[in-house]
């Protein structure tokens, strides 16, 4: 399945959320200096209070295309992407005015998002860089690595393992360059544009482009300058750019622990490009400094309905445009200029047009600020609730999973409560039809692919129910964890006389694995063996004997199924303690 561009295309200076602030402070630019001790400690006081929220996410690649089985984590929380590259973590711990959540899978650079959370779930939309490898050096050897569109990293090759020995041998350099001009780069580029000055305090950014790069070893791991060693990076600007560009700009690295830019030296403009020296790797970004308040706007439509999924932007004639998208509550949040007049425009996304269906000025801000707008009755724009029950195969709600509406090869996607969904669109007067089709995560189960007519202004669909299962899956719950689903990087099959089905991630850092010997066909067994660590992504490790029924009900040829399901106690090696666990699996047989 393939994602369209939602975004019309604007050249612009880019913060995740709805806003960024770019009202410059002069001081700040004039006294950037090296960041020689950031206190995060310190920092993290500027979040507010821990509190409890809601996320539904679209992890895809650079064409667009969802990615399966990426690990997401915000906190402690955990989830995997799907086929659809769809994740949903509820009762994620963040803070008041700061969320990071993380992305990772194998073959791809580390990708973030940090948001201003809102009350309602947490819209998230993240474009992994893939791992493209610019250019190989060899350590002890002084080597240039060039990109086609002028980025460059000068190194001087001592390099160091991340457990801080020396490294010797060759290096690939894996680089990407982040173009404020490209309207991809708000969905690229990590964490949001809010950083921690010289001083430790609170900035929003105003980038003129940012630059990746990774380095790795022979054997994939990661390596990053020596002690004392730097590199000379050139970040190329975009033509638009040039006019405003300063002689001289902060540099800014991202801390992928904390979520946050910090500040650490300065780059000169040479010709077309920011030139600077670092003394490690991360994403670094040359950017102005400036001041902000935090802002949220909710969106209605004549009768008081929020409008979710509307695309709203704000323009400063000083700093450009930012954008984002309103939640099932109509809100949007994020940060804005302070003291800065904007210009507010709400879309209706590509189908109905680039014309906006609302516009008005806004501003200035000094404070932390919320406004309401109220959308006009259109005749040319409609706007639509689709409403409904989503139930699993044996008629209960679904407690966990989403649904999603397709309008104009658009994907609009909300989570179910407690078997209850509603999407809420504005759209065209052109096409009448869409398509749904709805996931259960709990059952690992889907619908069809189901066609609808709009019945304007509310759509109820009654009941549907999802009895198609995905694939395949393992499914199991220890004790009062959370229930562990995988649906990738599964086999299983007979070696000998022993049946086994295992599961490891990519990155090798979580794995199940259930065996046993003596299988003589379908049937029950009690001498199975289960081992896993990672559990949930707590950093548990239990490898342990199994006690319990091992029922194998299905074991077809190579290419069909395999399904068991087990119930019993895991007698856990490290300690005395015996702890339930119980699980279904639903594979296909490899061997």
């Amino acid at each position: 399945m393939k994602f369209k561009q939602l975004l019309p295309k604007s050249i612009s200076l880019v913060l995740l959320g709805l806003l960024f602030c770019l009202s410059c402070n002069n001081d700040d630019l004039l006294s950037s200096t090296q960041n020689q001790d950031p206190d995060p400690t310190a920092f993290a006081q500027n979040f507010g209070s821990e509190i409890s929220r809601n996320f539904i996410g679209t992890i895809v690649d650079i064409n667009n295309n969802p990615i399966d089985n990426v690990m997401i984590s915000i906190g402690s929380s955990t989830a995997m992407t799907d086929a659809n590259g769809v994740f949903i973590i509820n009762n994620a711990t963040v803070n008041q005015r700061f969320g990071f959540i993380k992305a990772e899978k194998a073959g791809y650079i580390h990708a973030s998002r940090a948001v201003v959370p809102s009350n309602g779930v947490n819209k998230v939309r993240i474009m992994m860089l893939p791992e493209t490898i610019a250019g190989t050096t060899t350590s002890g050897t002084q080597e240039t690595i060039s990109l086609p569109n002028g980025s460059k990293v000068a190194l001087e090759g001592d390099y160091i393992k991340s457990d801080g020995t020396l490294y010797d041998g060759s290096v690939n350099v894996i680089m990407h360059l982040l173009d404020p001009a490209d309207a991809n780069m708000q969905d690229q580029m990590p964490g949001m544009l809010y950083a921690a000055n010289a001083q430790n305090e609170e900035r929003m950014l105003q980038t003129y482009g940012m630059l990746a790069v990774e380095l790795r070893g022979e054997s994939g791991e990661d390596l990053n300058l020596a002690e004392g060693s730097t590199a000379e990076i050139t970040v190329p600007l975009d033509a638009s750019l040039m006019a405003t560009a300063p002689s001289s700009i902060p540099l800014w690295y991202f801390d992928e622990v904390n979520g946050y830019w910090i500040e650490d030296g300065v780059a000169t403009l040479v010709g077309n490009a920011y030139v600077g020296t670092v003394s490690h790797f991360s994403f670094w970004n040359c950017d102005i400094p400036a001041e902000y308040v935090d802002f949220c706007i909710t969106v209605n439509d004549s009768n008081g309905n929020p409008l979710t999924n509307t695309y709203v932007t704000l323009t400063s004639s000083n700093y450009g445009t930012s954008n984002g998208y309103t939640n099932q509550n109509g809100e949007d949040c994020g940060k804005i200029p302070s003291g800065e007049t904007l210009e507010l425009n709400i879309y209706a996304f590509d189908p109905c047009g680039q014309i906006p269906i609302h516009s008005e000025t806004i501003g200035p801000f000094d404070t932390d600020s919320n406004i309401s707008v109220t959308i006009a009755d259109n005749p040319n724009i409609i706007s639509e609730t689709v409403s409904g029950i989503f139930n699993d195969c044996n008629g209960n709600p679904v407690t966990n999973g989403y649904v999603q509406l397709i309008y104009n090869e658009h994907y609009y996607t909300e989570a179910v409560t407690a078997g209850n969904f509603e999407i809420n669109l504005v759209r065209c007067e052109t096409e009448n039809t869409f398509k749904i089709k709805a996931y259960d995560y709990v059952n690992v189960q889907e619908t069809d692919l189901l066609s609808y007519t709009f019945t304007t202004p509310l759509t109820n669909l009654g009941t549907i129910q999802s009895c198609n299962s995905v694939e395949e899956f393992i499914t199991y719950q220890v004790d009062d964890h959370p229930v562990i689903t995988y649906n990738f990087n599964i086999q299983g099959g007979l070696d000998g006389d022993y049946l086994t089905v295992y599961y490891f991630s990519e990155n090798q850092n979580t794995s199940f694995n259930l065996y046993f010997s003596d299988f003589n066909g379908p049937g029950t067994y009690t001498n199975s063996y289960i081992d896993f660590y990672d559990m949930n992504g707590d950093a548990t490790t239990l490898e342990a004997s199994f006690v319990g029924a091992t029922n194998v009900t299905a074991f077809g040829d190579i290419g069909d199924y395999i399904d068991i399901n087990f119930s019993g106690v895991i007698d856990d090696y490290s300690s005395a303690n015996q702890i339930p666990i119980s699980g279904t699996i639903h594979v296909l047989r490899d061997y």
